[in-house]
């Protein structure tokens, strides 16, 4: 499962970790006088923090990229977050709450290590269930010039496999990012596989945006989102050469966050300016929030 519909599992994790944190909390402060110290508040306020920080923190390590489309900043589910950063932000803030409460420091420390490990174990799991059960769709698709394709006659590199919709405004204002992508990452597929569209659709929207794509497939019955878990658009799956699923992000990619996740798969270097070296992949009506 990659969503519980239109929900990340990632941010599902994060709110589990921090419930089974609070009961955590509230089991280490049994025996103590009431009133007994808010631990839900403060590992809310410790997780914020952390979210904020390691946000800030990956913005400044790929600041070029967001330099030149400073409005994806504002995109927090393009995954961008420095999480070993937002992880110590978020301890230093639960530490200096114990040293102003005394009281905190027992509950907090059962809650806050009940919570670091539930989102570890909830992520592994999760991962290793996305990995063992999403292989490369052996779905037959059909080209932009009629011609059935398989997705297994790309394995031999690493493939980006990229669920999109012409109507779907996320899709579009990503596209850009992925089309630069495209261009820069030459040891890499990337696969435009269109949910639901035809083919006149799709050539309409690809030339009003100002597009050039290699490998826009047409998938008519979804076949390829069924087969994937996806319940949402967009969906980009990351394969390795084999066709093992190796990343997946649902939700719009800036091209920070394309660049971060692709460092596992592409021997090239990370893309930094591709935006300025393709300026035509920046269409007008791609821009805004």
């Amino acid at each position: 499962m990659l969503s519980l519909g239109p929900v990340p599992m990632t941010l599902i994790i994060i709110v589990i970790a921090w419930g089974i944190g609070t009961v955590a909390g509230r089991f280490g402060s049994q025996g103590m006088t009431k009133p007994r110290p808010a631990i839900g508040s403060t590992l809310l306020d410790m997780l914020l923090i952390g979210l904020l920080t390691a946000r800030i923190a990956f913005i400044v390590a790929w600041w070029p990229l967001y330099a030149a489309a400073p409005w994806t900043m504002l995109r927090l589910g393009d995954g961008g977050y420095m999480i070993w950063v937002g992880a110590l932000a978020g301890m230093a803030w639960g530490i200096f709450c114990g040293l102003r409460e005394p009281k905190l420091r027992r509950p907090l420390a059962w809650g806050t290590l009940a919570a670091l490990l539930a989102w570890a174990a909830l992520t592994h799991a999760v991962q290793w269930q996305q990995r063992s059960s999403v292989a490369l769709p052996d779905a037959v698709l059909i080209g932009m010039d009629d011609r059935s394709t398989r997705l297994a006659a790309f394995l031999g590199r690493p493939i980006v496999v990229n669920l999109w919709a012409s109507w779907c405004p996320s899709c579009r204002r990503e596209m850009p990012a992925l089309a630069d992508a495209q261009d820069w990452y030459t040891d890499v597929h990337f696969i435009f596989v269109n949910q639901g569209e035809d083919s006149d659709t799709v050539a309409k929207h690809l030339a009003a945006q100002g597009l050039t794509l290699d490998h826009v497939l047409l998938d008519p019955h979804t076949i390829v989102a069924a087969s994937s878990g996806a319940r949402g658009l967009p969906t980009t799956l990351f394969f390795d050469a084999n066709g093992k699923l190796e990343q997946v992000h649902v939700g719009e990619l800036t091209r920070a966050g394309l660049a971060h996740r692709l460092r596992r798969l592409s021997d090239r270097p990370p893309m930094r300016r591709a935006a300025e070296i393709h300026p035509h992949h920046q269409h007008p009506s791609t821009l805004g929030l």
